[in-house]
Order: structure tokens, then C-alpha cells, then sequence
């Protein structure tokens, strides 16, 4: 069963891919460094994550600033516990008017089925995607937690298990978002984070790519931070991607 399957026929009508694919980490300290930089871009050019350390510095405060600038903002938190906290969490994320939040696919069926739930009565329902496994992760680190299957296996594992839950779509590095597409079918959400510029080091991700080679291999929304927020002129490096990705989209 698919989550087209499951999904009310007013939620799979809404049209998951116009907009920004960039989605631009505001990976600040504070809200007055997040702010500042987001009174520089304009929202169609970036979408803005907002992730652990920045919530828990700013609070939900920040978040509102942001969508009342008219800025698309994924609420990273990654939420995972018991099916009726993470509930509750997505309700008060969803109250927010966030475009995206999302939540740990192996916190298994019921935890994400209680989350979909839990958003579908707002009056602005923000896509639900899940994370599968860490971009920071390599196979070495599976093992050392008991997970004894590939990296592609397990993102293929929980996936199909989030698309199965009705999500939207889920986190993935940019090497398994190919397969993802054919698993669950286009309309499922990849996103990527652990993108860098060719001139850029990895840092601390193990599974990187560049914008156009993650989007050549399929996913459909790039997560990038440091590669703009830290550029010397990031206004000019996200119009350099942003122009890369239009004309891969339109050679489509």
C-alpha cells in the first residue's frame, strides 16, 4: 500500500515540488545572526531550515518571524519518542505555519502513523517527511548500533515504511534518493542534506554530493548551510546554484 492510498484525495492533490528546492540551514546561534541573514535573500529564492540549536536557542518566536517574512520554514527536530508525544510535538509544530517538519522513522508505525494523524485537521498542514539514516552515518557506525544492513538497505527499509504511514517523504542522503524515487514513486519528497560545492570540504558528513549531482540523482530538495551562510558573498553562491538547478530542470 502506498501513502497516495492512504492519503485524503484533497492532501494528494497538493502539488508537493513548486517553489525553492534549495533549503537554506540557518545553522546560527542566535536569532538575531538567523534574522540578519534572512532579511538579506528573498523567499523565492530559499526556503529556511531552522534546526535543534537554533530552536533551542530561539524558540518558536524566531520560527514565526520567519513565516510572517514569508519565508517556507522546515522545522527540523526530528521528533522522536512515544507515538502520543511526538503527536502532540507535531500539533504544536504544525501551529507554527512551518512548510515541513519531521520526525525519526525508526521510531516505527505507530509513532508515524500517531504523527500524521496528529496534522491533518489544521487549518495549514505542513508536509511530514521522516529521517531514514544520518548523512553523518557510514556503515561502520550502523554496525556499531546493531544495524547490520547496508546504508541503502536500512534508507530503503524505513522509507518504504514512512511512504507506507502516508508521509509526505523523508530525509535521505542523495546517494540512496534514486532509488527512493523508484521505490515510492516521484511524488515522495527526497531530501538531502549533506550537500557541499565542489570547492567545499565535507566537514562533518560522510555521504555528500554536489547540488547538481544530487539532483541528478534525484532528490527533489537540497539542504545547504555552511556553503551559503558562511560564503564570503552567500547571495551569490545560492544565486549560482539556484541558476545551476534551473537549467538542469529546464534541459529536463
Amino acid at each position: 500500500m502506498t501513502s497516495e492510498a492512504l492519503r485524503p484525495a484533497a492532501v494528494r492533490s497538493v502539488t508537493r515540488f513548486q517553489g525553492p528546492r534549495v533549503l537554506v540551514a540557518l545553522d546560527f546561534a542566535d536569532a538575531a545572526g538567523a534574522l540578519a541573514f534572512a532579511d538579506q535573500l528573498q523567499p523565492g529564492a530559499a526556503r529556511l531550515k531552522v534546526g535543534k540549536e537554533l530552536f533551542t536557542a530561539a524558540g518558536p518566536a524566531l520560527v514565526e518571524a520567519l513565516v510572517q517574512r514569508g519565508f517556507d520554514v522546515f522545522l527540523d527536530l526530528k521528533f522522536h519518542d512515544i507515538p502520543n508525544t511526538v503527536a502532540q510535538a507535531c500539533k504544536a509544530a504544525a501551529r507554527l505555519g512551518v512548510w515541513m517538519i519531521n520526525v525519526h522513522a525508526l521510531g516505527g508505525r505507530a509513532m508515524l502513523d500517531a504523527a500524521r494523524e496528529a496534522i491533518e485537521s489544521g487549518s495549514r498542514r505542513p508536509h511530514l517527511i521522516a529521517v531514514t539514516v544520518l548523512t553523518s552515518m557510514a556503515e561502520s557506525d550502523l554496525r556499531e548500533i546493531g544495524i547490520e544492513a547496508s546504508a541503502l538497505d536500512q534508507v530503503l527499509r524505513l522509507a518504504r515504511l514512512a511512504d507506507e504511514s502516508g508521509l509526505d517523504g523523508v530525509v535521505c542522503s542523495a546517494h540512496e534518493a534514486g532509488p527512493i524515487r523508484d521505490l515510492a514513486g516521484a511524488g515522495f519528497m527526497r531530501v538531502t542534506p549533506g550537500i557541499r560545492l565542489p570547492e567545499d570540504a565535507a566537514g562533518d558528513q560522510k555521504r555528500v554530493m554536489t547540488p547538481m549531482l544530487a539532483m541528478q540523482s534525484g532528490a527533489s530538495h537540497l539542504v545547504i548551510g555552511r556553503s551559503v551562510t558562511r560564503a564570503a558573498r552567500p547571495l551569490d553562491v545560492l544565486a549560482r546554484i539556484n541558476s545551476e538547478l534551473a537549467t538542469l530542470e529546464n534541459n529536463v
